[in-house]
């Protein structure tokens, strides 16, 4: 059974399809986008489990499909990265009226979405995501971007997708540590807007990520239903889209100061944040101390992090990671924006967050 999810956005609308053996109908799905050389970007990975098939499905279809294989990891989100893909692109000459397919997980989907804006002034894209957290975030809304030193998705923009194509099965390929990173974005939904959807994962979370698939459908569906219906409002981030960044100002300063290794997914990394956020909440009065008990018994009964002290070889200096979070991208001259919680399903943004506060919640 497949899904479909619609993100309205009058001529740049797009529909997310999510079920299992969608790869092998991606050639049908795509024929009509697609002109000239289609370059495929993917990760080594990526490739080496799952490229044969998508290419037999695209061929199939008379599509002339060129993989271009990065190397897998968040160092690979890269300007070195995003001139020698932009370089491939030109090379192997995609058209401007031509389709870019990114596939994989958020790092590739970030990467190619990003070049394929930047390429020629723009040229179309479908992202096929491969991993949890790039089904039901990253590759829906648009938003791509390459790291910095200074912090992660500092040089970016909007760009979106032609279609999303959403294959469940190709989840069971996912080492477990990295499925669980990717169920960090699920909670997050709930977390942020939708106590009910939180309450069914509660009860129901623990099956889909065993491999239930009326579950993890209805899971990865009703996540990316929330996310379209925010980005149809609010495409660019002017307001409400920033809900959909709880705990990832933590997040984002915690990567940083890990150097983007192996220690910290990002997932993981958003799971610290969003408890960081409900504790920071907490202590400012805001959200209940129950509130922020449950989230941390959700996360952990599921087996993600929730504090910092569990990323591994990791020695935390307060001091370094509160200036990853002066460069954050959300940060509003002096100001750093929060997304705060008045209880699970209650998220709001403030700017208006004592520099104190967040200090000694890094320093405990």
């Amino acid at each position: 059974m497949t899904a479909t999810v619609d993100v309205a956005l009058g001529s740049r609308s797009y529909s997310i399809q999510i079920g299992p053996g969608l790869l092998n109908s991606a050639g049908a799905l795509l024929e009509t986008l697609a002109r000239g050389v289609v370059p495929v970007v993917t990760d080594e990975n990526v490739a080496r489990l799952h490229l044969p098939a998508l290419l037999s499905s695209l061929r199939m279809h008379k599509l002339d499909a060129l993989p271009i294989v990065l190397p897998p990891g968040e160092q690979t989100k890269s300007f070195a990265s995003l001139e020698g893909l932009c370089r491939e692109m030109i090379r192997v000459g995609v058209e401007r009226s031509g389709l870019v397919i990114a596939f994989g997980g958020g790092v590739i989907g970030d990467l190619a979405g990003l070049a394929a804006g930047l390429v020629k002034r723009g040229i179309g894209y479908a992202q096929i995501p491969t991993t949890l957290l790039s089904q039901v975030d990253s590759s829906v809304g648009g938003k791509t971007a390459i790291d910095l030193p200074e912090g992660k998705n500092l040089i970016g923009l909007f760009h979106q997708p032609r279609t999303v194509i959403a294959d469940t099965d190709l989840l069971t390929s996912l080492p477990r540590r990295e499925l669980l990173a990717g169920y960090a974005e699920v909670a997050k939904y709930g977390a942020l807007g939708d106590l009910a959807f939180f309450c069914w994962l509660e009860g129901n979370a623990v099956r889909a990520l065993n491999g239930d698939q009326i579950a993890l459908e209805r899971m990865i569906a009703h996540s990316c239903r929330m996310k379209a219906e925010i980005v149809a409002r609010d495409e660019t981030e002017a307001g409400e889209r920033a809900l959909l960044n709880l705990g990832h100002t933590f997040a984002h300063a915690l990567e940083a100061a890990t150097g983007y290794s192996g220690a910290l997914l990002h997932g993981e990394a958003v799971a610290i944040g969003m408890v960081l956020a409900f504790q920071l909440s907490e202590q400012l009065g805001l959200s209940p101390a129950d509130d922020t008990m449950r989230l941390i018994r959700h996360l952990k009964n599921v087996g993600l992090p929730t504090t910092i002290r569990e990323i591994s070889g990791f020695q935390p200096d307060p001091d370094s990671i509160f200036v990853h979070m002066k460069h954050d991208k959300k940060a509003a001259g002096q100001s750093l924006k929060f997304v705060l919680a008045r209880g699970i399903g209650g998220a709001f943004v403030s700017a208006d967050v004592p520099e104190a506060s967040v200090r000694t919640l890094l320093a405990g």
